[in-house]
């Protein structure tokens, strides 16, 4: 076991001021400077607020040190690239000053010098940097007009390993730890306790076995914990972790602590609403927005919108037929993967249908091209996963209709809506709970169900989903952008050679079913099986 040492040592230095013997006990009525030398074995400069392989804590400019005397919070010293320095109100005579060193976590409480007694911090998030928590009482005894002293701030935590296995790319939550602690200026006192379910946040970070460092504090052993007692920041990936020791102050606990995540609960990407679309009661989730092509980047790529009433238009220039704009009006089978047709590329904008037969061939209309690479899902989508081929697929013709007409109460699972000022249709889950206070119209209601974004927070939050009207574009023409919404299916329309099947709406009439010219630039919206 290694410990964690941090050491301020202080040297005098003269101040031009008055000085009288004090009783103990006794306070001044004027503000103090009090200076700070500290001796940080610098690593050239910089600073590693816990160092992993050797367990040393080094400080930067900014640090901050918080000062109590005499049972109060007195002021705070800031590290200035060579000292702490900071102005101190008030100290006790004859009485060490306490040093609390709370990781650079700002307290919750608003600190007032001389009036303060208590106050708090929660070290869940650790995903930028480790938060040592440290404390000592100045070696020296308060004399008025001495400003140097000098402490050895002693570690309140530990630093501990673990070992983690996840698919996620987010950061790790580990529930059931102590991550706050208290100080009480009063009795010059620091407590751990648990704030919420005890979360400490790893950094991101996929694959398996990967060493992530966690400062934890004291607390008594844990048992191994099941499912749910880790998970992935978004909450989409759940895991459990293996036995946790006893954790004792200066701990530096190398042998790495397990933790698998191997469940996910709903896909990176997804809303969380499941919703059934064949007769063999197979469930899909529904991408958290329309499918976007950012071309204007230097490296090009595939994202989910941000919010589900986002759409382009022709805001981006996607009315021309530039390679380098953002994108979200596609030709069908435009993935971008070179299939065989003549227009597969998602800036093409050729208006002859017969560049997108996809594959090359009609041979192709047999139902879908889903999971191959005509599909837009096959991509790598950032926000969907980040890996290619992850499961994202166009829904067929048949799924669109069923979802729409066949489904349980499938005619009171949608509606015409008008969402953060957008128009366009809403589909509720199978399992719907409406939210208190919210109602809702089902079918062709003329953009009736309007919400702001409070609102529809709290519908999306029970699975949700909207399909902005976001028009459509025929060639470098794009069109009733607001009135009009078009989304691809996957499948063709072989009794039409030029034609491929969507879902059309406009106000208070849609069509599940419907076809359109493959050359024509229609929304995507992208689902995943369950």
């Amino acid at each position: 076991m290694k410990k964690i040492s941090m050491i301020l040592m202080a040297f005098a230095l003269a101040l031009t001021m008055s000085q009288c013997k004090k009783n103990e006990g006794q306070t001044i009525s004027n503000d103090e400077v009090v200076t700070i030398t500290l001796d940080v074995k610098q690593n050239n400069g910089s600073k590693v607020v816990v160092n992993p392989n050797t367990g040393t804590v080094d400080f930067e400019i900014g640090d901050k040190i918080y000062v109590g005397s005499g049972g109060k919070y007195v002021g705070v010293l800031t590290h200035n690239g060579t000292n702490f320095v900071g102005n101190i109100t008030n100290p006790t005579e004859n009485q060490p000053l306490q040093f609390y060193f709370l990781g650079n976590v700002t307290p919750q409480e608003t600190l007032s010098a001389g009036t303060t007694e208590e106050c708090s911090v929660i070290i869940s998030d650790q995903t930028e940097h480790l938060p040592v928590i440290s404390c000592a009482a100045s070696i020296e005894n308060y004399v008025s007009g001495v400003t140097a002293y000098s402490a050895h701030l002693l570690n309140k935590c530990a630093l501990v390993k673990f070992n983690v296995t996840t698919p996620s790319n987010s950061p790790i939550c580990i529930t059931g730890m102590k991550n706050k602690v208290t100080v009480d200026f009063t009795l010059n006192t620091m407590t751990p306790s648990i704030d919420g379910d005890g979360v400490i946040m790893l950094p991101a970070g996929s694959g398996e076995n990967v060493e992530k460092w966690a400062i934890l504090l004291p607390q008594e052993a844990l048992e191994a914990g099941g499912y749910g007692t880790v998970y992935s920041e978004g909450g989409n990936y759940l895991g459990a972790y293996s036995a946790i020791p006893q954790i004792l102050e200066n701990n530096y606990l190398t042998d790495g602590i397990i933790v698998t995540i191997d469940y996910e609960v709903f896909p990176v990407g997804a809303v969380n609403g499941l919703f059934t679309i064949n007769n063999y009661g197979g469930q899909v989730y529904f991408s958290q927005g329309n499918l976007q092509y950012i071309g204007s980047a230097s490296s090009p790529y595939w994202k989910f919108a941000d919010n589900q009433w986002d759409y382009y238009g022709s805001s981006t220039g996607q009315n021309s037929s530039s390679q380098t704009v953002d994108r979200d009006l596609f030709g069908w089978g435009t993935s971008g993967y070179n299939h065989g047709a003549v227009a597969y590329q998602p800036w093409s904008t050729s208006t002859n249908y017969s560049h997108y037969f996809a594959y090359g061939s009609e041979a192709y209309h047999l139902n879908s091209f889903a999971t191959m690479t005509a599909d837009w899902g096959y991509n790598v989508i950032t926000n969907g996963g980040n890996i290619e081929n992850r499961g994202w697929r166009t829904l067929t013709r048949g799924e669109w209709y069923y979802l729409f007409n066949s489904r349980p109460n499938a005619a009171l699972k949608w509606g015409h809506g008008k969402v953060n000022g957008h128009n366009g249709i809403i589909l509720l889950p199978d399992d719907w709970t409406q939210p208190e206070g919210l109602g809702f119209v089902s079918g062709s209601s003329n953009w009736g169900n309007i919400y702001n974004l409070t609102q529809w927070s709290q519908m999306e939050e029970n699975g949700a989903v909207f399909l902005p009207a976001s028009g459509f574009r025929e060639g470098t023409s794009v069109n009733n952008v607001g009135s009009y919404g078009g989304y691809w299916s996957s499948s063709y329309y072989f009794n039409y050679s030029s034609n491929a099947y969507f879902l059309y709406f406009i106000s208070g009439y849609n069509s599940p079913q419907d076809y359109s010219n493959r050359c024509y630039g229609h929304s995507v919206r992208l689902v995943i099986d369950a």
